[in-house]
């Protein structure tokens, strides 16, 4: 749950099946809440997405404080919760969730939608008590539409995933994307965090100079197809950047 937003379990009484319910609570005059145009964004994006790798928007109801949005459920929490429980990860299966959340980032900009909130928290599991768990992507709650001869520039997300165009408050894109999905496998393969410094400031500094390495201590036995990928989308330019297409290519995935 997020700063505006509750979620809890709920259970259809016609069918006796289980979703989550999103509570988002409503901007109203002076109060702190979300805005009308930022709940029907983040509702217009999930009732156009369908794909195996995103949460499922199922309905939607509205009281006079809330719009409560009736979800799948996924119970089988983060991504890196189950991560942490195996303690290590080999590269093959670092690529088996890897290209799930590719897959999924593929189906959203090819419909041009950025998420921009790409992080560990809002990557998790079906089930994890499977042999290979399916990956959902959740919390659009600051995703959009990349519209051709619209500039859109914001100062959001969370700081250690954030692309350098959002910490410079540039024009920004897809690509944001990208530089998150390089955080996230550096993470994936390491356990480090690559930018994250003593504050929020040093962390978005690291972020703005490209300041990162592969420490030997977590990197030692690292292949350099992998070390490849993660170099490729922590790319300053974003233009520069690996795309999504280019990514689900490159021979380490």
């Amino acid at each position: 749950s997020g700063q505006f937003a509750i979620v809890r379990k709920c259970r259809e009484r016609k069918t006796g099946l289980e979703y989550a319910a999103k509570f988002i609570k409503k901007r109203r005059l002076s109060r702190r809440g979300v805005s009308r145009e930022e709940i029907e964004r983040e509702v217009d994006i999930l009732r156009e997405i369908q794909h195996p790798n995103i949460i499922t928007l199922h309905d939607i109801f509205e009281n006079k404080t809330d719009v409560v949005l009736i979800l799948e459920l996924v119970s089988g929490g983060e991504l890196f919760d189950f991560l942490a429980e195996k303690e290590s990860l080999t590269e093959e299966e670092a690529t088996q969730f890897l290209k799930q959340i590719l897959d999924g980032v593929h189906y959203l900009h090819s419909k041009r939608i950025a998420h921009f909130d790409l992080k560990p928290e809002n990557i998790m599991l079906l089930d994890k008590n499977v042999p290979n768990p399916r990956i959902k992507l959740i919390d659009f709650g600051i995703a959009h539409k990349i519209e051709a001869g619209n500039e859109f520039k914001n100062i959001f997300g969370t700081p250690e995933f954030v692309a350098p165009e959002i910490v410079n408050y540039e024009p920004l894109g897809l690509e944001a994307d990208m530089w998150s999905i390089g955080v996230i496998t550096y993470i994936l393969l390491s356990g480090a965090s690559p930018f994250l410094g003593e504050t929020k400031q040093e962390t978005l500094t690291n972020i703005s100079a490209v300041n990162y390495d592969f420490d030997e201590e977590y990197f030692s036995n690292t292949s350099e197809l992998a070390k490849d990928f993660i170099r490729r989308l922590l790319v300053k330019d974003p233009k520069k950047r690996m795309t999504i297409a280019q990514s689900l290519e490159h021979p380490w995935i």
